[in-house]
């Protein structure tokens, strides 16, 4: 099968640079790479291409399920996750750094703490830049796989109920999702202390595109209507004051006893990692998602490359 969706060759920065169609093949060329993301079936599709991963923040799902994917279809990577070691230390820009990356690779794949950096990275890259999160911006690849994992469970993505809960002002992955659920016709509800409630100039983006969000700040209220809960960690890294994180550290946790009130096929979702916000007794029950939603993190980050990078399956 020949990957024509419409992305060869093309940056990845913001879930808003796909359309429904687009994200729709996407997830259907990602069902098809199960088995090679599992090593029950191989392919070697993008043999001699080379993809340049470029972390400048921490990172194990994302960066080690794109190395994943780009080993399973036969490309070969190079990693710069210890920016102490390279020229940037020396006070090397970002511009100069990615023009390199770039001599050097087909495709890069870039995570930074800055919002911004990844769109700015594309301008000085001849080849395709991939978003693996920007600050407290997006993270389009992420929102992929939640796509995938949601509509793998549920058998579609129209019309859901979805609950985000934890924290929604620096969360790029719930900015990203938000976004793309609005193409589904999604009902969101929004949980969060007021301090870190969806940003306005996000939920204003929604409205605009039909979608008019709940904001509370009481999960027990909610969580009975809930088809998915998309659970999020409070984020300290992110807080530039550490006595505003003190403030609501904890302040939601699930467990056992508030998924009593969940439907029976209510699924579980986060991003990961997780810090309290669920307690391992969650784990073992059928509403657990998590773990599954990670790994499907390869299948799609394969389909990705293969629309990006081009090729026959």
């Amino acid at each position: 099968m020949t990957v024509n969706m419409d992305l060869f060759d093309k940056d990845v920065v913001s879930i808003r640079d796909f359309t429904k169609d687009q994200i729709e093949g996407i997830l259907d060329l990602s069902e098809k790479m199960v088995p090679y993301a599992m090593g029950e079936k191989t392919n070697r599709i993008l043999d001699g291409r080379i993809l340049g991963n470029l972390f400048f923040e921490p990172s194990t799902r994302t960066k080690l399920s794109f190395e994943s994917a780009a080993y399973r279809l036969g490309c070969d990577v190079i990693d710069v996750s210890e920016m102490s070691m390279t020229s940037i230390s020396k006070g090397e820009t970002l511009a100069d750094t990615i023009k390199m990356v770039d001599a050097y690779c087909d495709a890069i794949v870039l995570r930074h703490p800055y919002e911004g950096a990844a769109r700015l990275a594309a301008k000085f890259s001849i080849n395709p830049v991939i978003n693996a999160g920007d600050g407290a911006g997006s993270h389009p690849t992420q929102t992929l796989l939640d796509l995938f994992t949601m509509r793998e469970a549920k058998g579609t993505l129209d019309g859901l109920n979805i609950v985000l809960v934890g924290d929604l002002k620096y969360g790029r992955t719930v900015h990203s999702l938000a976004d793309a659920l609005t193409m589904f016709g999604a009902k969101l509800t929004l949980v969060a202390p007021e301090s870190l409630q969806m940003p306005d100039d996000t939920v204003s983006h929604l409205e605009e595109r039909g979608c008019h969000p709940t904001k509370t700040a009481n999960l027990d209220d909610v969580i009975d209507q809930a088809d998915i809960l998309y659970v999020t960690r409070i984020q300290r890294e992110r807080f530039p004051d550490p006595a505003e994180y003190n403030k609501v550290a904890g302040t939601y946790r699930i467990d056992n006893a508030i998924l009593r009130e969940a439907k029976s096929d209510m699924i579980v979702m986060h991003p990961l990692p997780r810090v309290d916000e669920i307690a391992p007794e969650v784990d073992n029950t059928a509403h657990a998602r998590y773990f599954q939603q990670a790994f499907n993190g390869v299948p799609v980050r394969m389909a990705l490359l293969c629309a990006i990078l081009g090729g026959e399956l």
